[in-house]
C-alpha cells in the first residue's frame, strides 16, 4: 500500500514535539511527511525550530500556503495562519488542528486567560477538521481534565501542553486511518457555550483596578502573569507598577 502524504503546518514547542513524533512513527504508520510550514519564534529559541527537524529528515520547507502540494493530509499544530478553502482542498483526505483548548467553549486566542478569568473547572485540548472559520470544524477527538484551584495561567498551559501531545499522539494513527465519528460543533454549544478571542484583547485584561475586590485582582494577576510577556499592572501617578508571580 503506498504511503500516505502529510504536510505538517506547525510551529512553538507543542508543534516542534508533534512534528518529533510523526517523523519518528512515519514507517509505523505508512505516511511520509512531505513537506512542512513554519513560522520561527525567537521566544522558543533554537531548540523548539521545526527547521531544523525538517533539514535533519530531508524534508522540504515551503515558505507560504500558496506552495502547499496535493496531499493526502494536512495536520496543523499551532500554526499562525488561517488557510483558505482553496489550501484545504489540496488535502485529499483530511486538513486537521489540534487545538489547545477544549471546544466550542475557546476559539482563537489567549483560551488559558479567559478560562481563568471567567472561574471555569474543566479544560482541555481538541482535534477538529479545518474549515475556513476560526477553531471550528467537526471535532474529532478530545481530553478535557480539571482545572485546578487558584491555577496561573503558565500552569495551566503546562497542562495543556501535556494534554495535547498525548493526545496527538494517541489519535494520531486514527487520524491517518480515518478511524474517528465527527462531531459538529454545533450539536455542542448548548452545552458549553462558544466564544472567540483575537490575540490583541488580552492587553486591556492586563490592567489592574486597585479599586476591584481583591479577589478580582487576584484572579487577572493569575490570568494574565504568562512569562516571556508583559505581566500585569496598575497605573500609579502615570507610572506602571508591575506585578509578578512570587516564589513559594
Amino acid at each position: 500500500m503506498p504511503k500516505k502524504k502529510i504536510i505538517f503546518l506547525g510551529s512553538k514547542p507543542i508543534g516542534y514535539e508533534c512534528l518529533a513524533y510523526l517523523l519518528s512513527k512515519q514507517e509505523e504508520l505508512n505516511v511520509a511527511v512531505a513537506g512542512i510550514l513554519t513560522n520561527t519564534r525567537k521566544e522558543f529559541g533554537s531548540a523548539h525550530d521545526l527547521n531544523t527537524l525538517a533539514e535533519v529528515y530531508g524534508i522540504t520547507v515551503f515558505k507560504s500556503l500558496e506552495e502547499l502540494p496535493v496531499c493526502d493530509i494536512i495536520y496543523s499544530v499551532q500554526y499562525h495562519q488561517i488557510l483558505k478553502q482553496e489550501h484545504i482542498d489540496k488535502a485529499g483526505q483530511l486538513a486537521v488542528n489540534l487545538h489547545m483548548a477544549p471546544l466550542p467553549e475557546y476559539r482563537g486566542s489567549n483560551q488559558f486567560s479567559f478560562a481563568i478569568l471567567e472561574g471555569k473547572e474543566e479544560f482541555g485540548a481538541t482535534i477538529h477538521k479545518i474549515d475556513t472559520r476560526i477553531d471550528h470544524g467537526d471535532i474529532l477527538f478530545q481530553k478535557r481534565f480539571p482545572i485546578p484551584e487558584n491555577c496561573w495561567v503558565h500552569d495551566l498551559y503546562e497542562l495543556t501542553y501535556n494534554a495535547a501531545l498525548n493526545l496527538f499522539r494517541q489519535t494520531i494513527g486514527h487520524v491517518i486511518s480515518g478511524n474517528f465519528t465527527p462531531v459538529p460543533q454545533r450539536d455542542l454549544e448548548a452545552k458549553f457555550g462558544t466564544s472567540l478571542h483575537y490575540r490583541n484583547e488580552i492587553a486591556a485584561k492586563k490592567i489592574i483596578d486597585l479599586d476591584w475586590d481583591g479577589w478580582k485582582i487576584k484572579r487577572h494577576i493569575m490570568a494574565t502573569s504568562m512569562p516571556g510577556f508583559e505581566p500585569p499592572y496598575c497605573v500609579i501617578n502615570g507610572e506602571k507598577v508591575f506585578f509578578t508571580r512570587g516564589e513559594g
